[in-house]
């Protein structure tokens, strides 16, 4: 089971570089990056519906979603961010380093919600390997600016 879903992890990531240059053509065509980004997640929404209505056999949502931290709800928004910051940037730095950078913050953010035990995530402390890796990460990511 768990190299399925390191398998799909892959392939989930894999299928990001190729989404976020999409969507800088899409910008180039429809000029605005913020109308490129509700493209994309109009057809994003489309698709999760029809999975959703097909998978889960329809909506069902219970009434104590609403009594749930606020905070809850903004995924949504994290998600358009990342998504509009994508199609700003490929275009002006490269698909790449884009990507480099991305990533970089991902771990470092990751990390840090890791060791806090932020949003509700199972603590896992900071260790030297962790940082070392961390490390590593940004290594890689100035030789692909680089280079």
């Amino acid at each position: 089971m768990w190299f399925l879903l390191m398998l799909f992890a892959l392939l989930a990531g894999m299928a990001l570089p190729a989404q976020f240059s999409i969507n800088a053509v899409l910008r180039s065509h429809v000029v605005s990056p913020y109308l490129a980004a509700m493209i994309s997640f109009f057809i994003g929404t489309c698709v999760l519906l029809i999975v959703t209505l097909s998978v889960d056999k329809g909506i069902k949502i219970e009434r104590e979603i609403l009594q749930q931290p606020w905070w809850i709800w903004t995924g949504g928004a994290l998600g358009a961010l990342y998504v509009l910051a994508t199609i700003i940037l490929i275009p002006k730095l490269g698909a790449a380093n884009t990507i480099a950078y991305i990533l970089t913050g991902q771990v470092v953010m990751s990390i840090i919600i890791d060791h806090y035990g932020l949003i509700k995530v199972p603590v896992h402390e900071i260790s030297a390997p962790r940082i070392g890796g961390a490390l590593l990460i940004i290594i890689g990511v100035i030789l692909v600016q680089k280079f």
